[in-house]
């Protein structure tokens, strides 16, 4: 079977944690496991795109995967009771012929319980973020630290220190049970959704998106979506997913600039991601099992079938965020709701909700309620006070092309240093 570059990076990442949670299932050592896992990818990536793809991809990975991890054990005499345990494991077999997870019999997917070992409750939610994304996604650590924007050494810290965290918790790939299983499960899609909205709208540096994060996000969305079908809520992340990146191609100029939601040319949108999100969503919601993912979801379908601003459903949004609210106080949720408020009942109304953000100590000096703030105000015919509202939300905002369009908001209504 032969294979281009592209076409083996991608099987690289959808093989990548079948193969690691094998091995993990295999000899329990989470951290040396990773380690050989991402040395096997590494020779695949050379060697698949020049001799081409084996037919049996996946037992190839795990064979040499787990000769590299023989190998590591056997050149550190720290770990010589390690070797001795790993040879006992292992048959002779599995390093000279094919490996076990060949026979079709045997073949099993643990993704699930790797995305549940990579969000443990012990790791904090950046080292959730970059285990993941290390270990499930199949990312290098250079990638990831792009992504970021973080030095590559300082990546590498945290995700040895996240390993390290797993390895003392003594970490297994056994699935949480009952109450248990669902607070897991929660906490992978707070890690999904957080990198995902960090490929979005990057909170630093100079482009407003990291596509390749929002891209892998969805694509592990995807596969959580796809071993938990009956889970209304991973559903409900996977629309949203979908229905917001279809804005992406309209949400900056050729050269980089942000363009507000209100002036997007929604002609070109992604027809097709607004498609799959609206029909997912619509089959979710009736389903009863309504959670904060599925309403958010539900909100970002309702722009992508109105034509304009206008032509927008706002009173139906103004409900949705309103019930979103219900499921836990949150001041970005009564942020959002304050621009529907102010699209039905005008910017006075609005502002009212705003200016109580302004008191909260989590969001007084947020970037995003100056902006909401100056927006409102420029609708009053405030003009001086919103420009002021504006440069003070450019002064906070860290991501230059928020930055850039923020001061030009500012210029345009006061043209004053």
């Amino acid at each position: 079977m032969s294979g281009g570059t592209e076409a083996v990076e991608g099987l690289l990442r959808e093989l990548a944690p079948q193969v690691l949670a094998a091995l993990v299932r295999r000899h329990g050592t989470f951290d040396t496991c990773e380690d050989a896992v991402q040395e096997a990818l590494l020779a695949a990536a050379v060697q698949w795109p020049r001799d081409g793809v084996p037919d049996s991809p996946r037992a190839w990975l795990v064979t040499v995967a787990s000769r590299r991890l023989v190998d590591r054990v056997r050149s550190e005499a720290a770990r010589r009771r390690r070797e001795d345990a790993l040879a006992l494991a292992t048959p002779q077999s599995a390093l000279l012929a094919h490996a076990a997870d060949e026979v079709p019999g045997s073949e099993r997917d643990d993704s699930l319980a790797l995305l549940f070992l990579c969000c443990r409750p012990e790791l904090s939610a950046p080292s959730r973020i970059a285990l993941t994304l290390r270990a499930v996604g199949g990312l290098t650590t250079a990638q990831i630290a792009a992504a970021f924007l973080v030095p590559e050494a300082t990546m590498a810290q945290r995700i040895s220190r996240a390993k390290q965290t797993v390895r003392a918790a003594g970490g297994t790939l056994a699935l949480p049970e009952g109450a248990e299983a669902a607070e897991r499960l929660a906490e992978v899609r707070q890690v999904l959704y957080l990198v995902f909205n960090e490929g979005y709208t990057a909170t630093a540096g100079p482009d407003l998106t990291a596509p390749e994060l929002s891209a892998e996000a969805i694509r592990l969305t995807r596969l959580l979506h796809r071993l938990v079908p009956e889970d209304a809520e991973t559903a409900g992340l996977l629309a949203l997913m979908l229905l917001t990146d279809a804005r992406r191609p309209a949400r900056t100029t050729a050269g980089g600039e942000l363009v507000p939601l209100a002036e997007q040319d929604r002609g070109r949108w992604d027809g097709r991601l607004v498609a799959e999100g609206v029909e997912l969503i619509s089959r979710t919601l009736p389903l009863g099992r309504v959670g904060p993912y599925q309403v958010q979801a539900a909100i970002a379908a309702v722009h992508a079938e109105a034509g304009s601003t206008e032509a927008t459903d706002w009173p139906q949004i103004l409900v949705l965020y309103e019930l979103l609210e219900r499921f836990g106080p949150n001041p970005m949720v009564t942020l959002n709701r304050a621009v529907a408020v102010a699209m039905v009942h005008g910017p006075a109304a609005g502002l009212a909700l705003v200016e109580p953000l302004r008191a909260d100590r989590r969001t007084a000096r947020h970037h995003r309620v100056l902006a909401t703030r100056a927006h409102l105000l420029e609708l009053l015919g405030e003009r001086e006070a919103a420009a002021q509202a504006y440069r003070e939300a450019a002064a906070r905002s860290t991501a230059a092309p928020e930055r850039r369009h923020l001061a030009a908001r500012a210029r345009r209504l006061d043209p004053r240093p």
